[in-house]
């Protein structure tokens, strides 16, 4: 079980008017986006214990496969914690929603098969770390399942991300950045990179800030035989 403190006195993230909008919009975007298909694809064939980091109001739970024996979700927003709560009572397979925040994750080392990250590596106070707690986590080998946004590949638009994140994006989405390399950061953080594929959301249309997306899974690797 999670190790944490019985009382959170405050809330270390706080977005209520972005929370509000962001638990009426979602469900309509998984639904009609086709978000909804990439959740199911990112945690499908998963196993054992798993933690999620930054789970929003839930809309994960559902897809857990049986064969996930726990999810311990981690959401810090008072809002969207309380509605994840609503949620694991609808999910399939046991859920544990745990207030934290992702770079300091109140769980023991090794505790968990697979850890999912779902549109949560672009508003993290701290990448770096928050992939450090992920495979401190994870057992030897356990996998890093991850559905993120980031930097897009053209010029334009890319110049457009970094002018947006020096400005009013973070202000308006929650602490969002649309200009990071969730790719770049994992490889970095020392998770061996699986397969993955990028995906543009909506894949019709004039391309948004955050348009560019990537779905796949990595691996903390083994320990050394220590033979």
């Amino acid at each position: 079980m999670p190790l944490r403190s019985p009382r959170t006195p405050h809330d270390a993230v706080h977005h209520p008017v972005f929370a509000r909008v962001y638990a009426r919009l979602s469900p309509i975007v998984d639904e009609r986006g086709g978000v909804a298909e990439h959740r199911r694809r990112l945690l499908a064939g998963l196993s054992g214990r798993v933690i999620e980091i930054g789970a929003g109001n839930g809309l994960n739970f559902t897809h857990y496969p049986g064969t996930v024996s726990e999810v311990v979700a981690i959401e810090p927003e008072r809002r969207l914690r309380r509605l994840a709560v609503e949620a694991a009572v609808r999910a399939g397979v046991p859920v544990d929603v745990v207030p934290g925040t992702a770079e300091a994750l109140p769980v023991k080392s090794e505790a968990f098969d697979a850890a999912v990250v779902s549109l949560v590596l672009c508003s993290v106070r701290d990448v770096r770390r928050t992939l450090a707690e992920l495979r401190r986590v994870l057992r030897p080998g356990g996998e890093l399942r991850f559905f993120e946004h980031g930097r897009a590949r053209g010029p334009v638009l890319a110049t457009t991300q970094r002018a947006l994140d020096r400005t009013v994006w973070p202000l308006l989405f929650g602490g969002c950045h649309t200009a990071r390399d969730p790719l770049a950061s994992i490889e970095a953080a020392g998770f061996e990179l699986g397969d993955y594929r990028r995906l543009r959301i909506p894949q019709g249309g004039v391309p948004t800030p955050a348009s560019e997306f990537v779905l796949g899974v990595a691996l903390r690797p083994a320990e050394p035989d220590a033979r």
